[in-house]
């Protein structure tokens, strides 16, 4: 039999935000994504681990589920795991971890499972801040009541795993019957019995403080769930956001800038003259660093919805999203995908599965990629100060970078809404079910390593395909060779030259020329190929004190001129450029994701066809409309 046959295998179980992403880089010493919402594991993770008499476990965190009933892709995902289906065999042990503050909720869950008649350890999870609400716990009891050992601990602490650990037995006996299953179908295989056992046990073995007596959770929860209130700090917060990105990313990005231009001048110093130092200098070099450069924002990006995730603000942001998103037929749920489509719409589309409704998921997915992605910071980035007379960072800046993701959201609901009402109701009704777990200090070590694994993901794939389309361009850009020494004469001689000639009159009623539309074309594998394509296209080469960073960029764009003298890349110019970005579907991967979520390259194409006529048509109407209004 193959090795990894015969590992026993354990799987972790529970509700979204229960902790069990946590718990299984504490085991494991995995890097699962770990967030203080519901939503984030929508994929099994697996891993490996070692019981204290030296016995390899094969572990997998399954995805958060309410009830193996649920009808939502990660709770499938869930049940059929444990039974087994999919020629993978049912796991030798289940360790179920439950909110320890919120136990009557989740226990449905537990005896669930224990149904099963699988082997179950219950892990009472963050029982820290359970107690520190008051709440009076007997694992004891419990465990004598469920037939199950119970396991108290706090998983992002590392306290209670070696209990655990010491617990997983292997072979493990199964659930032994309790009191519940044994009256029969009335009094076992029902949800009336199952919540009669539960309220019974919790008054037992969970006591409560006096029902007046508020948590600090509760007391916070006033002011942030507040119907006024609570809008303006999620209007606040997002601001404080955007305004930092801009104002605490200066320092590295200049830090950045300086080691492009000291390689550049090495490379240029070490070299004669000649197309591999151009080549080395202006393709490599100051295509790739025109990028990179931007890597700070984009950190910092992350580094924010890291924190929002751990604390447990964001799930208080989907509740109060709920009603506004219920005017466009979509839910609170909907929300989580949404946002994380704020840092990429991969990871974004893929949290759908959380929805029940098959029809709100399609809708969800198909309007993700207009929540602004941070692939598209490089441009909005270069955009905005030439937008603003090159001026970087402060608060216009920052509003300016909101009402750009404002737009994106608000166009995305209203395509929503005409949507959602072209497919129809859902056959059965669904509801809005998400926990509000308690607020918590940052997990600085899971935000440190979501920080640090997106960061390289950015660098590693967009810097690839960066790479290789720098070289590219470069090549069209140089050759075929002309006679003469002219720039301009060169570039038109080119590949690149004719090839803009080409497609310049698809891009010619946005106002923008061929070079801009080239570069719009390349970025279709890659939003963030803009910038470098724009950089190579504009001879924006390593030399003085500019190099080719983004200041040089916009130095030299802001100086092309049109046949007629008039600036190419004036304010009308630039908003429709940015109106052009915020709607394209300008990333292959999202769309090969897209179809394999939805279960239909006919539904990605479409979207991707849609987006794409959209923005066209939205970058049209601006630079029209500017042009009736003399602008």
């Amino acid at each position: 039999m193959p090795e990894e046959h015969s590992i026993p295998t354990l799987a972790l179980v529970g509700f979204p935000n229960s902790g069990k992403s946590t718990l299984f880089n504490a085991l494991t010493g995995g890097l699962a994504k770990v967030g203080n919402y519901g939503g984030v594991t929508v994929e099994v993770q697996e891993g490996q681990m070692f019981t204290p008499h030296g016995r390899k476990l094969r572990v997998i965190d399954l995805p958060g589920c309410y009830s193996l009933r649920g009808a939502s892709p990660d709770e499938e995902v869930t049940r059929a795991a444990l039974f087994g289906e999919g020629g993978a065999g049912r796991p030798e042990l289940v360790v179920c971890v439950v909110d320890a503050s919120s136990m009557e909720r989740h226990l449905m869950l537990v005896l669930q499972v224990i149904e099963l008649g699988l082997p179950v350890v219950l892990a009472l999870n963050m029982v820290d801040l359970a107690e520190r609400s008051g709440l009076r716990l007997d694992p004891v009891k419990l465990s004598e009541e469920l037939g199950v050992p119970v396991v108290p601990l706090q998983a992002d602490a590392g306290k209670g795993l070696v209990e655990l650990k010491q617990a997983l037995r292997i072979p493990f006996p199964a659930a032994a019957a309790a009191g519940w299953l044994d009256g029969g179908p009335e009094a076992g295989e029902t949800e009336t019995a199952r919540r009669r056992f539960i309220d019974r046990l919790c008054l037992a073995a969970a006591r409560r403080p006096a029902a007046h007596q508020l948590t600090v959770s509760d007391r916070i929860d006033g002011l942030l769930l507040h119907p006024v209130f609570g809008w303006v700090v999620l209007v606040v917060t997002m601001l404080g956001v955007f305004w930092s990105i801009f104002s605490f990313a200066g320092i590295p990005m200049g830090w950045i800038e300086s080691l492009q231009k000291w390689a550049g001048e090495r490379v240029a110093g070490a070299m004669p003259a000649g197309d591999l130092r151009s080549l080395l200098v202006d393709g490599l070099i100051g295509g790739v660093g025109s990028v990179v450069v931007f890597l700070p924002q984009i950190l910092l990006l992350f580094f924010f919805i890291g924190l929002l995730e751990s604390s447990g603000y964001m799930a208080r942001a989907a509740f109060l999203m709920d009603g506004l998103m219920a005017r466009v037929g979509l839910s609170g749920k909907a929300f989580l995908p949404l946002f994380s489509s704020y840092a990429c719409a991969i990871p974004g589309v893929m949290a759908t599965r959380t929805i029940d409704s098959a029809k709100e998921r399609l809708v969800t997915i198909f309007v993700a990629p207009w929540m602004s992605c941070s692939a598209r910071l490089p441009v909005y980035f270069l955009l905005v100060p030439m937008l603003l007379g090159g001026r970087e960072g402060g608060l216009v800046q920052s509003l300016v970078l909101a009402g750009i993701y404002l737009t994106g959201t608000v166009t995305a609901f209203g395509v929503a809404r005409l949507l959602r009402k072209r497919l129809g109701p859902d056959p059965q009704k669904t509801h809005f079910l998400l926990e509000l777990p308690p607020y918590r200090a940052p997990q600085w070590d899971y935000i440190f390593r979501h920080v640090v694994s997106r960061g390289w993901a950015f660098v590693k794939n967009a810097g690839t395909i960066i790479l290789g389309l720098s070289i590219i361009l470069w090549a069209l850009v140089t050759y075929p060779k002309s006679a003469s020494g002219d720039p301009a004469e060169q570039l038109a001689h080119s590949a690149m030259g004719r090839l803009s000639a080409v497609i310049e009159p698809v891009f010619a009623p946005l106002g923008f020329d061929g070079r801009t539309g080239t570069a719009i074309l390349t970025s279709f594998a890659a939003r963030e190929v803009f910038v470098s394509s724009m950089a190579v296209l504009h001879h924006v080469e390593q030399s003085n004190d500019k190099s080719a960073t983004r200041g040089a960029l916009r130095d030299r764009l802001a100086a092309e001129r049109r046949p007629d003298g008039s600036r190419l890349f004036d304010p009308l110019t630039v908003v429709g450029l940015l109106v052009f970005y915020i709607y394209a579907l300008q990333c292959l991967p999202t769309t090969a994701v897209v179809a394999r979520e939805s279960g239909s390259w006919k539904w990605a194409l479409g979207q991707f066809v849609f987006m794409s006529g959209f923005a066209w048509a939205a970058a049209f109407v601006v630079r029209q409309a500017g042009l009736l209004a003399g602008l």
